[in-house]
This record gives C-alpha cells, sequence and structure tokens, in this order.
C-alpha cells in the first residue's frame, strides 16, 4: 500500500510541476502525459497485488495507452526570468543562468554556427517565445476622414442651408417638388466630402505602407554556420545576430564574441556618452540601440513585444501628418484668397438682402417679392435662406480648398512613383526641396561606382606579382594571416566542393576572394592557430583597422595593419622585398612606393597596404595589458590595387544636372589621385579644370582653411579626397551658409551629422548604415547616383504640378468672385446657383487637382535653372496666363448674363443654363493651358497621361449629364445643338488666346513683390 502511496504522490507532483514556459497546448499534452503514466504505474502496481492473492484472470483493459511525449525544449529556463535578467543588466543572476554559454546552451544555440533555422525550428521559436514584432496604433479608418471633412466650416453652413430649404421646400411645394433645391445641395455637398475622404483615406493608407516598407530593416544572423541576411521581422529568440559599425540592433540580447563593441544607447537612456559592450562587465545590448564602434556578435534573448524597445514603440504612432513648406505657404496663400473671398460674400449678401427688401426683387411670375406686411414668414425664410446659401457657396468657391488637396496628391503619386525609380522618400519635404536643390555633394563608392570590387593589382616590394606562386613562402603566411584575421567578413562553403560565399563590405569581399582563391587562404585553419588579443575596427575617420594576435603554438605576439595605403606607408620603418627580405624604408624607397600608390590611384584603383610588426618579448606583456597597437615601426608586406568600375551612365546623370543648373561636388574617402581619376571619369572634373589646384582639394587642407579661405573657395571645389565626415558636414555648412540648396548622399554612421545638416539627406539603402537611414530624408535603394538625379527632376517635378494647378485655380477663383459680385450688385441675383457652383468646386478642387498633380516629369524641367526657396509660388508667367483667361472668362459671361437673351432669344432659365454651361466648359478648355506654363504647345506629350485625358472625358460626360438629364437638380434646361455650339465655341477661345498671351515677355521683378505669401 505503501508503494501505491508513493506512486500517487509522484505523480501528482509531476501533474504539478509542469514547467511556466509551456504553451497552452504544450501544457494540455503534458496533463494528458502525466495522467496516463499515473494510470499505467497505478494500474499495474493493482495487478500485481491482485496476482498475488487471485489466480483469476484479470479483464482486457478498457483503455488505449498513448506514448505522448511533450516538446520540453526550452524547458531548462525560465523567458520570463531571462527577459528581466538582461532589461535590468543582472550579471548576478545572469551567472546563476550559467553565464552567456548557459543561456545559448537553455535556448539550443551553437555560439559558432547559430541555431539550425529550419522551418521547424523558427516556428517553434516563435510559438514559445513570440515574434519580432508589436502591434502599432489600429490605422485611421475612412469613418475618420469623413468626419474630417465634416468638420469644414463651411460645409457646415452649407449643411445648414441644405436642411432650411429643404424644409421650407417641403412646406411650400410639397414633397414631390419641394425636395429639389434643398436635396441637389445636399447631394453636392455628401459629393464634395466623398471625394475629399477617399482621396485623404487613399493617402494615409500610401504612407502606412511606405513606413512599413522602411521599418523592415535587414539583419545579419549566422544560422547552420552560414552567415545570411534576413529580414529583422524574422529574427527569432536565440538567433546568433552579427552587429557592425551603424547597425541598429535588432533584438535584446547577450554580447556572444567580438571586439571593440560600442553601442550608442541615447535612443533608450538619452545619454549621449557611448557604452562599452564585452563578456565580463556589461554583455546586455537592447534593441533600438546602435553599434558606434567595433563589431561583434549577439545572442538574442528577447523579441517584439518582450524588448524595451517592443513596449516604448507600440505606443508611438509615426506622425504622417506632417506639413511641408510648400504646404504651409500654400495654406497661408489659401487663408489670403479665403479672406478676399470672404469680403466678396458678404458685400453680395449685404447687397442681396438689402434689394431683397427695398422691393427690388421679382420671382418666377414678374412679380415683387416683398411686399411689406403682406409677405408670408415661411416666404422672407426661405428667400434669406437662398441668399445665405448663395453667399456661402461663393466662399466655397473662393476658398481653394484644393490646394493643399492637390499637394497632397503631387506628393502621394510622386512618392508612388520615385518608389519605382528607386527612391524611397522618409519625410515629404524633402520632394519638394529637391526641386531647389542648387548644389548635390555626392560619395563615390557605390554611388558613382559599381560598388563591385575586385583586386586586379598586388605590389611585393617595389615589384608588381603577377603569379603568386612566385611569392615567398614567409610572405604569403604574413599576407594570409593579415586578411584572415583583421577582417570583419568571413568565407562560408557548404560542402568540400560546392562554391564559396564571401560576406562582408564590398572592400573585404574582394581582398577575402583574391587571398581564398588566389593566394589558396584557408581562413579556418588560420583562425585556430591565433587567438586575437585586441581589434581597433575600421572607421571612416582613421582609414585603417588593426588586429593584435598570439599564436597558439608559441605564444608569440604580432601586430597586423591594413588601411589607405599611404597612411599605412607613413607607419612603416621597413618593407619586404619580391624576394621575402626585410629592407629598410629610407626617404627615397619611400617616394618610390608613393609613386607605385599615385600610379595605381591614378588608374582608378583603390589603393591598400597590409603590414605587421612581432612584438618583441619584453614588451608582450604590456601590450596584452594595453588598448591601443603598435602604429610605428611596422613593416610593409604589399600593397593591393582594389578596381570598383564606374556605374553605367552616371556620367550622363552627372551632366543632366550640370545641365540643370545643380552643381556635382564628390567628397571621398580615397587618395587625392584616385579621386581626380574617377571624377574625371564621370563628368564631374574636366580634365583641364584642375590647372590651379583649388577644384580638387583633401579634407585636411580644407579643415585647415580659415573660415574666410573656405567660405571664398568652397564654390570652386569639385572633388575633396581623403575627408573625415566631419569634413564633408564642414561643407555643407559652408554651401548653405553662401545660400546654396544642398542634397547630401552618405552611407556611414559618420554621415549622419551632414545628412541632418543638408537640406536634403540622400542614404544608401545597400550599403547604408540604419544610423544613416534614420537621419535622412530620402533613400536611394539601388545606391545609384542616377537615382539621385531622378529624384531632382522629381522634385522639381512636384513644384511645376503645383503652380500649374494654382494658376488653374486663381483662373476659376478670380472669374467667379468678379462675375457674381457683379451680377448681385447690378441684377440683384447670382447667375450661378449654390449646386452649380459646388459642381464647380467639385470639377476645379479634387479632378483638377488629380488632372494636374499627376504630370510625369519632362526632359525640359532639367533645361531650367533651380527655383530659388525664397521665390514666389505665383510668378509672373502665372500671373500673366491666369489674370488673361480670367478676364476672358469675366467679359464673355457678363456678355452672356445682360445681353444672352436678347443676342440668342431664350428665355432667361436657358440663359442662365448657357452662362453655367459656358464657365464649366472655359475649365477643362483652360486645363489644358495650364498643363505647359510657358510653352505654346499645350499638347506635347498629352497622349502619355491617360489620367488627365480619362479625367477630361469624365467631367464633360458628366457636365452633359447635368444640363441635359438633371434639370431640376441643377436648375438647368435643355440645349439645342446650336446652343451647345456657342459654349464650346466661347469655351475653346482659351486656347488661340493662351497661344498669343505666351508670347508676351514678363519681367522679373515679381509682380506681388510687396506680398509676402
Amino acid at each position: 500500500m505503501s508503494n501505491i502511496l508513493h506512486v500517487s504522490a509522484s505523480c501528482i507532483e509531476s501533474i504539478h510541476d509542469e514547467p511556466a514556459t509551456l504553451s497552452k497546448p504544450n501544457k494540455r499534452w503534458h496533463l494528458a502525459f502525466a495522467t496516463i503514466y499515473c494510470s499505467r504505474a497505478l494500474y499495474s502496481l493493482l495487478k500485481k497485488k491482485n496476482m498475488k492473492t487471485s489466480k483469476l484472470p484479470l479483464s482486457t483493459p478498457s483503455f488505449v495507452v498513448l506514448n505522448v511525449e511533450p516538446h520540453l525544449a526550452f524547458s531548462n529556463i525560465e523567458h520570463t526570468s531571462l527577459t528581466e535578467v538582461v532589461k535590468k543588466k543582472n550579471l548576478d543572476q545572469l551567472r546563476e543562468f550559467g553565464g552567456v554559454a548557459g543561456v545559448a546552451d537553455a535556448l539550443k544555440t551553437d555560439a559558432k554556427n547559430g541555431i539550425h533555422g529550419d522551418v521547424e525550428d523558427i516556428a517553434r521559436r516563435q510559438e514559445v517565445f513570440g515574434s519580432n514584432t508589436y502591434p502599432r496604433p489600429p490605422a485611421k479608418s475612412f469613418f475618420y476622414f469623413v468626419l474630417e471633412a465634416f468638420k469644414d466650416l463651411t460645409i457646415l453652413i452649407l449643411l445648414a442651408c441644405a436642411t432650411l430649404s429643404l424644409g421650407f421646400g417641403i412646406k411650400e411645394h410639397g414633397l414631390k417638388e419641394g425636395w429639389y433645391d434643398g436635396g441637389s445641395i445636399f447631394v453636392a455637398v455628401f459629393l464634395v466630402i466623398s471625394v475629399s475622404a477617399v482621396s485623404n483615406f487613399r493617402q494615409n493608407r500610401q504612407f502606412e505602407k511606405l513606413s512599413k516598407v522602411s521599418n523592415n530593416i535587414k539583419v545579419e544572423v549566422v544560422r547552420d554556420g552560414h552567415r545570411q541576411q534576413i529580414s529583422i521581422f524574422e529574427i527569432v529568440v536565440g538567433d546568433v545576430v552579427c552587429l557592425k559599425i551603424g547597425d541598429q540592433v535588432a533584438a535584446d540580447g547577450l554580447f556572444l564574441d567580438g571586439h571593440s563593441l560600442q553601442v550608442d544607447e541615447s535612443s533608450m537612456t538619452g545619454e549621449s556618452d557611448h557604452v562599452e559592450v564585452n563578456c565580463h562587465h556589461n554583455p546586455f545590448l537592447f534593441s533600438g540601440t546602435k553599434v558606434a564602434d567595433g563589431y561583434g556578435q549577439m545572442l538574442v534573448t528577447s523579441v517584439g513585444m518582450d524588448t524595451t524597445w517592443g513596449e516604448m514603440m507600440s505606443t508611438i504612432s509615426r506622425d504622417l501628418n506632417e506639413e511641408t513648406p510648400l504646404q504651409a505657404r500654400l495654406n497661408k496663400l489659401t487663408s489670403s484668397i479665403g479672406k478676399v473671398g470672404l469680403a466678396v460674400a458678404f458685400l453680395v449678401l449685404v447687397v442681396l438682402v438689402v434689394r431683397y427688401f427695398t422691393g427690388n426683387t421679382e420671382d418666377e411670375n414678374g412679380n415683387q417679392e416683398f411686399n411689406g406686411g403682406k409677405t408670408k414668414a415661411n416666404d422672407i425664410v426661405n428667400a434669406m435662406v437662398r441668399i445665405i446659401a448663395a453667399a456661402v457657396t461663393i466662399v466655397v468657391v473662393a476658398i481653394p480648398e484644393g490646394l493643399p488637396l492637390a499637394v497632397t496628391l503631387t506628393l502621394a503619386y510622386s512618392m508612388k512613383r520615385m518608389m519605382a525609380d528607386q527612391a524611397m522618400v522618409r519625410k515629404l519635404s524633402a520632394c519638394e526641396t529637391m526641386g531647389s536643390a542648387t548644389t548635390i555633394c555626392t560619395d563615390k563608392t557605390g554611388t558613382l561606382t559599381l560598388n563591385q570590387m575586385k583586386v586586379t593589382k598586388y605590389w611585393l616590394g617595389k615589384e608588381p606579382v603577377e603569379d603568386s606562386s612566385s611569392i615567398d613562402t614567409h610572405v604569403l603566411k604574413l599576407i594570409q594571416q593579415g586578411v584572415a584575421l583583421n577582417t570583419t567578413g568571413s568565407i562560408y562553403r557548404a560542402t568540400s566542393g560546392s562554391e564559396i560565399e564571401f560576406s562582408g563590405s564590398p572592400t573585404e569581399k574582394a581582398i577575402l576572394s583574391w587571398a581564398a582563391l588566389e593566394l589558396d587562404m584557408d581562413m579556418e585553419a588560420i583562425k585556430q592557430n591565433y587567438s586575437i588579443l585586441h581589434v581597433e575596427a575600421f572607421n571612416s575617420e582613421k582609414k585603417r583597422s588593426g588586429v593584435l594576435m598570439r599564436k597558439t603554438a608559441d605564444n608569440k605576439i604580432q601586430v597586423h595593419w591594413k588601411g589607405a595605403a599611404e597612411m599605412i606607408l607613413a607607419m612603416c620603418s621597413s618593407y619586404y622585398d619580391a624576394s621575402g627580405s626585410i629592407k629598410s624604408l629610407d626617404d627615397g624607397e619611400r617616394m618610390t612606393f608613393e609613386q607605385i600608390i599615385q600610379g595605381m590611384a591614378a588608374s582608378s584603383l583603390r589603393c591598400i597596404a597590409f603590414a605587421h610588426k612581432q612584438i618583441p618579448g619584453e614588451e608582450q606583456e604590456i601590450s596584452e595589458g594595453r588598448q591601443k597597437l603598435k602604429e610605428d615601426s611596422l613593416t610593409l608586406i604589399g600593397l593591393v590595387g582594389i578596381k570598383d568600375p564606374c556605374r553605367p551612365r552616371v556620367r550622363k546623370a552627372v551632366e543632366d544636372c550640370q545641365y540643370a543648373g545643380v552643381n556635382v561636388r564628390m567628397i571621398t574617402g580615397d587618395n587625392v589621385f584616385t579621386a581626380r581619376a574617377i571624377a574625371t571619369e564621370c563628368g564631374i572634373l574636366r580634365p583641364d579644370q584642375d590647372m590651379n589646384g583649388e577644384a580638387v582639394v583633401e579634407g585636411e587642407v580644407f579643415r585647415n582653411y580659415t573660415p574666410e579661405e573656405r567660405m571664398e573657395k568652397v564654390d570652386k571645389i569639385r572633388v575633396m579626397a581623403r575627408s573625415s565626415p566631419f569634413d564633408k558636414l564642414l561643407m555643407v555648412q559652408c554651401l548653405k551658409q553662401k545660400g546654396h540648396v544642398v542634397a547630401v548622399t552618405g552611407d556611414g554612421t559618420n554621415d549622419a551629422p551632414a545628412l541632418k545638416e543638408a537640406d536634403i539627406g540622400l542614404s544608401m539603402g545597400i550599403q547604408g548604415t540604419e544610423v544613416a537611414k534614420e537621419s535622412s530624408d530620402i533613400i536611394i535603394l539601388d545606391d545609384n547616383f542616377s537615382s539621385v538625379a531622378t529624384v531632382l527632376k522629381w522634385g522639381r517635378c512636384v513644384y511645376n504640378n503645383i503652380q500649374k494647378f494654382i494658376q488653374f485655380q486663381l483662373t476659376v477663383n478670380v472669374a467667379a468672385l468678379v462675375i457674381n459680385f457683379v451680377a448681385a450688385v447690378s441684377a440683384g441675383e447670382v447667375p450661378l446657383t449654390a449646386v452649380q457652383l459646388l459642381w464647380v468646386n467639385l470639377i476645379m478642387d479634387t479632378l483638377g487637382a488629380l488632372a494636374l498633380a499627376t504630370e510625369q516629369p519632362t526632359e525640359e524641367l532639367m533645361k531650367k535653372p533651380p527655383v530659388g526657396r525664397t521665390e514666389p509660388l505665383i510668378s509672373n508667367i502665372m500671373w500673366r496666363n491666369l489674370l488673361a483667361q480670367a478676364l476672358y472668362q469675366i467679359a464673355i459671361l457678363l456678355i452672356l448674363q445682360f445681353k444672352g437673351e436678347s443676342i440668342f432669344g431664350v428665355s432667361e432659365k436657358v440663359n442662365d443654363t448657357l452662362i453655367f454651361n459656358t464657365f464649366v466648359l472655359c475649365q477643362v478648355f483652360n486645363e489644358f493651358n495650364a498643363r505647359k506654363l510657358e510653352k505654346k504647345n499645350v499638347f506635347k506629350g498629352l497622349h502619355k497621361n491617360k489620367l488627365f485625358l480619362g479625367i477630361i472625358g469624365i467631367t464633360i460626360i458628366l457636365q452633359v449629364v447635368m444640363v441635359e438629364f438633371l434639370k431640376k437638380f441643377a436648375n438647368t434646361e435643355r440645349l439645342n445643338w446650336g446652343q451647345w455650339g456657342v459654349c464650346i465655341g466661347n469655351a475653346a477661345a482659351s486656347w488661340p488666346i493662351g497661344w498669343v498671351v505666351k508670347s508676351i515677355p514678363v519681367s522679373e521683378k515679381p509682380f506681388l513683390s510687396y506680398l509676402m505669401w
């Protein structure tokens, strides 16, 4: 019996002792397993006991035994505790877990080869630990934008007028006839709101999509011994992530391996000082922080919402409603025009009210509308509602609310098209600012060149080496050590027969490829024979990297350096000659090496030097203890020349920019000879341009100029070589002070200050670090300078499209205001009703914006100088065009208003329809004129813009429907063919008028120079 009790107790214990980390399905399996196990144990004990007391056969059990084994792969570690250990930087608790190695073991991760990474492994880890995503605040619904549209005061007033008109109309004429006036205003308002809401909703969705794309960062991980790039969202707990300068840490984790790793935690703590991360004192890494220096590998311990960054980011939504400078200027313009419209509407209101109460107005039957006390209260209220609706509608037409909509449409359209042209816009304002750019400061590597590097030359001593077999064995081993141990790249080969894969920066890959394929370097074997003591990682300021290593066999210590050839040469006092002998490096020899370096650079080769030094025994302990590597008395091992060919079509892109009045400057870390050769090849520098030495400078020289000298010489500089990020920033600041609008390309972490300082920061999508991308306004997805030129073209297109729409809209505004005001004052009535004006508003605001805001960039845009950022939005050319068209429309419509009935022998209702139809058709024809601000041929390229033609077609069809079929809704009368011909003829006259007007020259001084739009 005691045995049975003991088994019962152990069973109950096993049921309760289930790991806390198990998911619900696994807990159920665990419970089932324990229950079945207990049942079998109790049953077997009872069976033994019964067999002793009775020999009768027992009945067959009425249950089926299942052998259930629950998955307890990660039962050795409590995930919640591990998450807290990292968040709180608790070293003591980490030691209880067995340190980083213990955590890796518990997470089933090989510290060197990473996780297996098969589909089942990833799915299991995501099920247990979660995925590396976090919930975003819900996107704004369509109804949100409908409500936003309803908040417009003029819309609310119109709705109130429509309600009153509907009520009084039904009361006076009955439901069948009385709903037309009020109902038609309701329908028109509903159309305006719907179009506005749909447009804003679609743009919001567009920006949300772009936000998702920009958040999808590529991260390098090791899985199954293979370095590979995956999306940040695919990272799982247990992954080994590779980190280098400029990377964003993708999840919370622990430091596994690396050197000189420093992290910028300012995004989390607000502290600007960099934090050193190492195995002993601080192995903790946090999602959202940036790698400031060094390189390393981390073990992921928490992802998604379990990270500190995830908790923080889930509460933050990206502000998609940023107001660009152009939108701000347009809002000011809208406000100014709106004030004029309000004044005119108020005058019309006063005039109509006065005329009504003084008995100067007549109804449809020719009777006086107001007869003092005899007039019914209902009639007075009806008349007042009609007058207020007319005045409010004038305000609706006068306020060009289509302008901000046009900007939004243009920016959204251009953002979408720019994405297809390999440019992702992060900040809307950059689209329009790019149109004003006067200078572009570009990197060389990867932007002007292909970034497909290959070692094409190797010099040992003063002799070029054609065949690797001729290299001395000792020197060959030194080269292999210098390449294999002083690198952030890696070599991977799945099987002995498969192709070798190289990873790292393009320069690293070129050197590794050369050493592995031509020098037969075995990277793994070399790494096993040496242990690395200290590393100085490469960055764009030092332009070199070094490593201190100890040989396992004899404990000898040596230092290896690799970097820019002239910098490494300056650190050397001796060199290896072709036979492997060490020779002293005197001034004459140094001059010879400098000429070799210059010769390679003049052939557009990037020159990299290798050097080393054996540390004497008495200095070994000192070297181990200190953090700085030996930088003097080195022995030069050799020089390699790396070819990075220029991109095809880059010369044409540079010439296009120069033709458009935009200066292209190259800022590079390469030496002055390589920089000059590449700049000449790309067309940035003419062969005869650097005769006086002012077009090409070195960063250090530029830095050492006095502020006055810099300001004097900066305009002449075309190439800056051997520049540091500080030199790039200095140049940007100087150019801005000189009044330039500066666009800058950058890919490194240290480029961030220059990218932020520039008017437009352009980061590189392939080689760019996350820090550079976050500091930029536009990401060039293919790292190609041609895409920079395309962005410039799109920037100008945005500005040009908005100017076209302003001209088109203001023509309508001026014409509608003048006609209604003159007619109200002279005749006491408004020829265009509320519904008709709302229809015109819909045509010009929404359909007009769509038609003109989606014009694609043309080559003509690149033949003009840049648009100054202080130049008025409405240029003299625009004033000339819009005033000519507006005056023509006012003249023809006023003639129709006062003489139309007698000229055409028609009734007042038909005459009003003629006025309405002519006015709308004038806008349709004027839309063609607005396509070209200066060119006389407004039809050029028309066949390419299908959307424009479609909108014109839709507008004409809807206008025919309004006039011919919606008589009561639009308050119109049917027109015969002759009357339609008159309307079309009057409207078509705007084409020859536009052609003639464009021949009139305009002055340079702004037409409204005293007004600040």
